[in-house]
């Protein structure tokens, strides 16, 4: 029998992302058991290498599994960056296991109205999460028969910014960088990290802008409801 009350898994490959997840958390599941796991060498060793190497994918089977072994029902990873590397470990488990974005690309997917292509903006503070964004958003879109047109701006600096305990500083470089992607249908915040820079972001732009912790925790509440 499951227990009463769900043991989730919330893995995080930066420490910036951990309020983020848990505010969303107390708005939407509070009840839910949380166990943060957190290996915040996994970005700077993604960044080095320029690419996802089959060592990063192990590391993330390892938190799968043991996450897992202590009774969790399902996991959400905080890392946009990994997406292949997650498929791998919910693959291994067996368990509910959510990417980061994933809700929330299927939110700005329904958005698609039949008349051309969807205009996406992914707007990220951590660089590498650009291209496995892209590509996860683009394969989504595919099989859902969506043409999207995914467009991207990076911001540099800004996560040091938020490390360094400047969020105003970091939520003025996220809204000012958000100007680049004025022409899209649809934003995206890519980091969860990023996600209290929503409401100032959306004060600058017409299209919705979309921030990825609250979209997840309510999938993920979703689905482990149904693998019950």
């Amino acid at each position: 029998m499951p227990p009463a009350v769900p043991r989730v898994a919330l893995i995080h490959a930066t420490a910036l992302a951990v309020q983020p997840v848990r505010d969303a958390f107390e708005r939407h599941w509070p009840e839910a058991v949380r166990m943060n796991l957190l290996d915040d060498s996994l970005s700077v060793d993604h960044a080095a290498a320029g690419a996802l190497t089959p060592a990063m994918v192990q590391r993330f089977i390892d938190l799968a599994c043991y996450a897992r072994d202590t009774g969790c029902s399902g996991i959400l990873y905080t890392c946009s960056a990994f997406g292949a590397a997650i498929e791998a470990a919910g693959s291994a488990t067996g368990l509910p296991t959510l990417k980061p974005n994933e809700a929330m690309f299927r939110q700005a997917l329904a958005m698609a109205r039949g008349r051309g292509a969807l205009r996406v903006g992914l707007l990220a503070t951590f660089q590498p999460s650009i291209t496995s964004m892209a590509a996860e958003l683009q394969a989504m879109a595919a099989g859902r028969g969506i043409e999207v047109d995914v467009r991207s701006a990076f911001v540099p600096e800004a996560m040091n910014d938020l490390a360094q305990g400047r969020a105003g500083e970091h939520d003025r470089k996220v809204a000012d960088a958000a100007q680049a992607l004025r022409a899209c249908d649809v934003v995206l915040l890519a980091q969860f990290s990023m996600a209290a820079a929503r409401d100032p972001v959306q004060a600058t732009l017409d299209a919705p802008v979309l921030s990825s912790p609250d979209c997840a925790v309510l999938a993920l509440k979703q689905e482990v409801a149904s693998h019950a």
